[in-house]
């Protein structure tokens, strides 16, 4: 139990970290930088508390029920505390693609997103580094090497990220109709349900800048396998749930698009 209250501080350091960075930048910089800023300290906590997870859950041999709600919790905890920022350049390109973003303001938010990514590979493994917990150490001797995150073939896996961004796009879309109070355990529950899901054969991350965090420094693969599988497959899966409900359906029951507007996914991954 000592492994899991370590990585529990952990991942209160990290959350209380990041809010720090928000609350700092929301002072300083009130205007235009704020979006940038806030993107990427979210995307640092999201990075941040999955590399945690994942160590915890690879090494520590939680129970699934454990596992589970770990996820739970801290998805919601990501949701509450993220104050709209996408932490996910399919969410960016999504804006673009609605005309609410610039391609410059989208380039710039998602260079912001990857420059936290790595941020968070070091602050993992300066934390790691000091030793506080068995996992800790254990991962310190293998020199913080991780190893092949694919439990099936590089197309079972790129077609599980798919499937996975797929419907979180579709509950992302459709969560306003479910009262404001219960829209992040919703969310939540539906990500839990997809790393229960699809986490042996792919890790279920379904979401490119927290791949490449967390998913893209282990061996087993290529660099371009990983990108087909963390990059095209979340990709491909949120084109595909627009184009479904946005054209596909609405042309086939006879009802324009004109009009129609739908807030941009707000889409956290942890695990």
């Amino acid at each position: 139990m000592t492994d899991l209250y370590v990585s529990l501080a952990v991942l209160g350091a990290a959350v209380t970290l990041s809010e720090a960075l928000r609350r700092t930048a929301a002072r300083l910089f009130p205007g235009a930088y704020w979006i940038y800023l806030l993107e990427a300290a979210s995307t640092f906590q999201l990075c941040c508390c999955t590399q945690e997870l994942k160590l915890l859950g690879e090494t520590a041999r939680l129970e699934l029920l454990v596992g589970l709600t770990l996820t739970y919790t801290m998805t919601v905890i990501h949701l509450l505390t993220f104050r709209g920022a996408t932490c996910n350049p399919s969410g960016v390109l999504e804006s673009v693609c609605r005309g609410s973003s610039t391609v410059r303001a989208a380039v710039v938010l998602i260079a912001c997103q990857f420059g936290a990514a790595v941020a968070a590979q070091y602050f993992a493994a300066s934390v790691w580094s000091l030793g506080l917990s068995d996992v800790h150490i254990r991962h310190q001797r293998f020199g913080f090497r991780c190893f092949d995150p694919l439990g099936g073939t590089v197309l079972e896996a790129a077609a599980v990220e798919l499937a996975c961004a797929f419907t979180v796009q579709a509950a992302a879309m459709h969560v306003h109709r479910v009262d404001e109070k219960l829209r992040a355990h919703l969310i939540a529950a539906v990500i839990t349900a997809l790393v229960y899901t699809g986490g042996s054969i792919s890790g279920a991350v379904f979401n490119p800048v927290l791949a490449f965090s967390v998913q893209f420094p282990c061996s087993g693969h290529t660099y371009l396998e990983y990108c087909f599988v963390y990059w095209l497959g979340p990709v491909l899966g949120v084109a595909s749930c627009i184009l479904l409900f946005e054209k596909i359906i609405p042309f086939l029951s006879g009802k324009s698009t004109i009009g129609l507007d739908v807030p941009t996914a707000q889409k956290p991954k942890t695990q």
